[in-house]
């Protein structure tokens, strides 16, 4: 009697899991704590935004204070027989001088176009943040999903490799009975040996999986609750690839910080040309000075202090044409960062309809993919039955196994990402939230 194969079902059925799964807002929450890339992003903002402060001191009050001792040492002079003597006895001057300025600045172009500027950037560097933010949503829900879809490709592998080697193993039995040909017995083993190199690999992609899971988490992977089987397949909405490109022009954080960024360097270009311009500005200072000497007791005195109070008015004529390179220098690096900003844009309105599209497909290839394995399934029965009564031989049987490992594969992996693409439509419009990765994670259990 021909050596029976296990049946399908039983080697694609999955072990229920023990203990307490975590779930996609686990994983993020343990993300936002522990990324090294969101905690870098934050780390810049704050950084860029201390430029605004900076930007701001030189428009408010500089006050300073001032004091300073002094002491000279001398000796004194003495008359002898018509000749002067000199002869030290230690004596000293000491002066002492108290000041203090304030000064304010009235009109200094330059640096109200660099506070403008400041501001600006210190935006786009927020827009960046929100960037980071909205990748890391993407971020960690494809390397979860990458985790499971690993898990079911060892699975389904693991299934396999126990059904080839019962095969092989009765394949040899019945050979040594005398019921099997040799070219059967190497033929299973070759099949054996095959998916159990692939299970193999299986294996190493896993732990890659759960390493990359654990790059961004910070901690080990567990158990992760995985997808259910019924998934809502709505279309996107606005159902419209233009209204989604509007949006991302609007909205997407990419395009506002390069946008941002060319407004601070339009700011910068007119500090740079306010280097022509004259500056005004108000002082106020004081000072007041005294000495004494130890030669002379009681000549201790302090002179009169003194306040002044002004206006400066500075008129820049010629600084070597330090000033024109700067202009130069200020328009070429806005020309670039427009370039940047028009590349940003083409660059997301692309990624919206190309996520737009596959969404919409991906619908139809996820049902698509379940009729295979149904059709899969159906054809494996069949063959299985052949070779029963031997009209069919080992190797179409294997085949249909093998067809069948595939489609069940290309299902799990299109539910996957047609989960994944929906986010990637988002985050590729800007509008990506929280929210989303909670509504993903309803789709767990």
């Amino acid at each position: 009697m021909r050596a029976k194969l296990l049946p399908l079902l039983c080697l694609l059925s999955l072990a229920p899991s023990t203990g307490r799964c975590e779930d996609l807002l686990d994983v993020y929450r343990q993300a936002v704590a522990n990324d090294p890339v969101l905690a870098g992003a934050d780390a810049q903002r704050l950084v860029v935004a201390e430029q605004v402060p900076q930007a701001r001191a030189a428009l408010l009050p500089q006050l300073s204070a001032g004091l300073s001792l002094d002491q000279v040492h001398g000796g004194s002079s003495n008359q002898q027989n018509g000749n002067t003597v000199s002869a030290s006895n230690g004596g000293h001057t000491r002066g002492r001088d108290l000041n203090g300025s304030l000064n304010q600045t009235i009109v200094n172009l330059a640096d109200i176009a660099s506070l403008r500027a400041a501001h600006a950037i210190a935006s786009s560097q927020d827009e960046t943040y929100r960037a980071a933010l909205q990748n890391l949503y993407v971020r960690v829900a494809t390397a979860y999903f990458n985790v499971l879809q690993a898990q079911d490709a060892l699975e389904i592998n693991q299934a396999y490799e126990d059904g080839y080697k019962q095969e092989f193993e009765q394949t040899s039995a019945r050979f040594k009975n005398g019921l099997a040909m040799a070219a059967d017995v190497s033929q299973s083993q070759a099949l054996y040996l095959y998916i159990k190199s692939q299970r193999i690999s299986a294996q190493d992609s896993l732990k890659d999986a759960e390493r990359a899971l654990e790059q961004i988490t910070g901690k080990p992977a567990g158990t992760l609750k995985k997808l259910r089987d019924e998934l809502p397949m709505q279309p996107p909405e606005p159902n419209d690839p233009k209204a989604w490109a509007s949006v991302a022009e609007q909205t997407n954080p990419t395009i506002l910080a390069a946008r941002y960024a060319v407004t601070s360097d339009e700011h910068k270009i007119l500090a740079a040309r306010a280097g022509h311009l004259p500056t005004l500005s108000a002082g106020v200072q004081f000072d007041k000075f005294g000495s004494w000497s130890n030669e002379r007791p009681g000549s201790a005195a302090y002179g009169p202090s003194t306040t002044t109070v002004g206006l400066t008015l500075s008129i820049p004529l010629f600084s070597g044409g330090l000033v024109q390179s700067q202009v130069r220098q200020a328009i070429h690096q806005r020309d670039a960062d427009s370039d940047s900003l028009e590349s940003q844009r083409r660059q997301a309105v692309r990624d919206v309809y190309n996520y737009f599209n596959l969404v919409v497909d991906g619908a139809e290839q996820v049902q698509t993919a379940r009729d295979s394995v149904a059709a899969a399934e159906k054809s494996l029965a069949s063959l299985k039955a052949g070779y029963e009564i031997g009209t069919q031989r080992l190797i179409e049987v294997v085949n249909a196994i093998q067809v069948l490992a595939e489609s069940r594969f290309t299902y799990t992996q299109q539910r996957y990402q047609y989960v994944l693409n929906k986010l990637s439509l988002k985050q590729a419009a800007g509008t990506i939230e929280l929210s989303d990765i909670e509504d993903v994670n309803r789709l767990l259990q």
